[in-house]
């Protein structure tokens, strides 16, 4: 009876002695995480830029997003563009607002404590613009007659464009909720009122456009801040070695 009795004692203790080691283990294998969820906001920095070194163009560009998900942010960019356009055989301006809105998706998985992004993102852009030709040039292949160059400028307001645009981007937290970032923009036109007897040389928020395509590219750097709402602690698994 006591050999049994032993045995069974002897079993409950090493269960208790092994239950306590896996817990134990469980505690040293999970760190909690801290996920931070909240409204992002900044500008972008190359069209002030691009306003004190290029002559005839001036622009400004605010932007935010908002944590939706742990990969998915809802985003939204509000600019303003002006832009001279000078060619040999027309000169002409462009003038107007333009708004974008979309999705960012962060393909970078952060270390524990980082906050920085890799993301590729879609967007629907709308601009609202007008066109002022300036002056313009008749072409004529006959040397005898010289292109004639008129000077009566003509004004087409309430223009409107419509674009698609991919747009991938890598954003760095350099101080706290603090994020420079970089980004590249591949758009296509969906639709765009032309001007009588003119083209749309330039779209605000769409940029240069280009003869027998519908697409376009674009580019930025920006400053955001960002201001947390609420937080979410998740639990990360990490790797320790068993003696």
């Amino acid at each position: 009876m006591k050999p049994t009795l032993l045995f069974f004692i002897s079993l409950f203790c090493s269960a208790q002695i092994l239950l306590a080691q896996k817990k134990n283990e469980t505690s040293n294998d999970t760190i909690p995480k801290i996920e931070k969820y909240g409204i992002r906001v900044g500008v972008d920095l190359a069209k002030p830029l691009r306003t004190l070194v290029e002559n005839g163009y001036s622009g400004f560009e605010i932007m935010g997003d908002f944590r939706v998900t742990k990969k998915f942010y809802a985003a939204l960019e509000l600019g303003n563009e002006e832009k001279d356009w000078i060619e040999p055989y027309v000169t002409s301006k462009t003038s107007g607002s333009y708004a974008k809105i979309g999705f960012d998706y962060n393909a970078y998985e952060n270390w524990l404590g980082m906050e920085n992004a890799i993301t590729l993102g879609l967007r629907y852009g709308f601009s609202t613009f007008k066109q002022e030709l300036l002056s313009y040039r008749i072409y004529t292949d006959n040397p005898a007659f010289p292109s004639q160059l008129i000077t009566e400028p003509q004004e087409f307001s309430g223009l409107t464009a419509h674009w698609a645009e991919v747009i991938i981007g890598v954003k760095t937290e350099i101080f706290n909720n603090l994020y420079l970032s970089i980004n590249a923009q591949i758009k296509r036109k969906i639709t765009e009122d032309q001007p009588e007897n003119f083209a749309n040389l330039y779209i605000p928020g769409f940029n240069r456009t280009y003869d027998y395509s519908k697409f376009g590219v674009g580019y930025g750097y920006s400053i955001s801040y960002l201001i947390p709402i609420f937080k979410r602690t998740e639990i990360s698994k990490i790797e320790t070695e068993n003696p």
